[in-house]
Formats: structure tokens, C-alpha cells, sequence
């Protein structure tokens, strides 16, 4: 069972500038993904995605492969990760005859998620014969709280729940992604352009693993995390 890890590191970022170079914890953002990579079991090889040549010349010095440079095209602000799988499939093929039998995405804005987590996701999907399994932890505001607001000021349910819910406890449980690894079957992949399928499965990881950077305070915080505790 061959399992390809990609990682997808543009250059342009706007919120943070060189966000996936950035020193986090002592090191760079993206060198947190590529260890868990690497020292995943199941995991047969490691590639980084980017259009930016520094950023390659870091994920190599991590231990990554960066057997390609990313097309302009694909690097843009609203360039969805999906293309840049496909892209990379598609290259690895054309170019080596390589036909992983799954693929895990695996977004270097998510510093804490562990090798343990990749190789718990990829168990989890060959007990299941999943298609895909997906990351998640559990919701921080559960939907059934939330509210709209109409353009009066009026509040309204976002979700309405079969009965008021007013005690913490008594609330079902509710799951968000939380960007850490998206694994799913390369055929998958290349059918759907996703790794949703009615035979998707979710992995349940921690909060305290499951930081997605996208502000510079996430950053900050990410920093202060990694280089104390690190939840491995």
C-alpha cells in the first residue's frame, strides 16, 4: 500500500508575507508538516507543491522532495488545493510512472498535527475501506448556538434545533474540519477532484493539535505552543 504525502506552499500569501517560511517555534512553518511527513510509518514519500523557489530550497533542506515547480496558474489566491493534487498526480505520472494508491494532503498552516495523527488517519481508513478520511475536531461553538442577524438587528437561529438546548452537556456532538489531513484513495482524487465521497470518514484530533494558521495572531500563538509543549 503505497501513500503519497503533498504538501501545497504557495509564495503569495497576503495575510502573512512568506507565511510558510516564517519562524515558528525555532524553525519554519512548513519544516513542522514535513518532520510529521517523514516520520509518519505509512507514509512512502513526502513532495512540497510551490511556485517559490526559496520555499523549495527550505522543503528540500527539510527532507522533502521538490521534483517540480508548481504552474503560476495554480499559486493564486483563489487556487483550490485540489488542483494542486491533480496537478501533481498528473506530473508524477506523466513524468516517473508513479501511481500512489493514496494521497494525504497535508497544509503546512497545521503545525501540530503529528505522525502519529497520519498514521491513526491512514488506519483508520483501510478499517473502514474508506475512500477518504478526512480531519476534524470537535466544534469550539456548537452550530445550534449560533445565530443570524437579520439587517434590523433581529437575532434568529442559524441551525434550529428539534428542542431548546440550554445546558453545554446536553448538546450532540458537533465536528468541524480543522485543515489538517485530507487522505483519500488517488483514484478518489482523480474522479471526484476531492476526497468527499459518500464513504468519507472523519478523524477525530484534538484541539490542542489542531492550530490552522491564518492570522498573524494564530502565528504568535502557534510560536509560543510549538516551542513549549509540542503535543506530540
Amino acid at each position: 500500500m503505497s501513500v503519497l504525502a503533498i504538501i501545497p506552499a504557495r509564495g503569495g500569501s497576503k495575510a502573512i508575507p512568506r507565511k510558510n517560511v516564517a519562524a515558528v517555534g525555532g524553525k519554519p512553518l512548513i519544516a513542522w508538516t514535513i518532520e510529521a511527513a517523514l516520520s509518519a510509518n505509512c507514509i512512502e514519500r513526502c513532495i512540497v507543491s510551490t511556485d517559490d523557489e526559496q520555499i523549495a530550497v527550505v522543503a528540500k533542506g527539510a527532507g522533502a522532495e521538490v521534483p517540480f515547480m508548481r504552474p503560476p496558474e495554480l499559486a493564486q489566491d483563489d487556487s483550490p488545493s485540489a488542483a494542486t493534487v491533480l496537478h501533481a498526480l498528473k506530473w508524477l505520472d506523466d513524468n516517473e510512472r508513479y501511481e500512489p494508491d493514496f494521497v494525504i494532503l497535508l497544509q503546512p498552516t497545521s503545525p501540530a498535527r503529528s505522525a502519529d495523527d497520519i498514521d491513526h488517519a491512514m488506519r483508520l481508513a483501510l478499517e473502514k475501506d474508506a475512500d477518504a478520511v478526512v480531519s476534524v475536531c470537535l466544534a469550539k461553538d456548537h452550530p445550534y448556538w449560533v445565530k443570524e442577524m437579520k439587517p434590523d438587528g433581529l437575532l434568529q437561529d442559524f441551525v434550529r434545533p428539534p428542542k431548546p438546548v440550554t445546558r453545554r452537556q446536553d448538546l450532540p456532538p458537533a465536528y468541524v474540519l480543522n485543515g489538517a489531513i485530507y487522505l483519500g484513495r488517488r483514484s478518489v482524487w482523480l474522479e471526484t477532484g476531492s476526497c468527499y465521497t459518500e464513504k468519507t470518514y472523519g478523524y477525530v484530533m484534538p484541539v490542542e493539535r489542531s492550530l490552522d494558521i491564518d492570522t498573524p495572531w494564530d502565528l504568535h500563538v502557534a510560536g509560543m505552543i510549538l516551542k513549549g509543549e509540542r503535543y506530540r
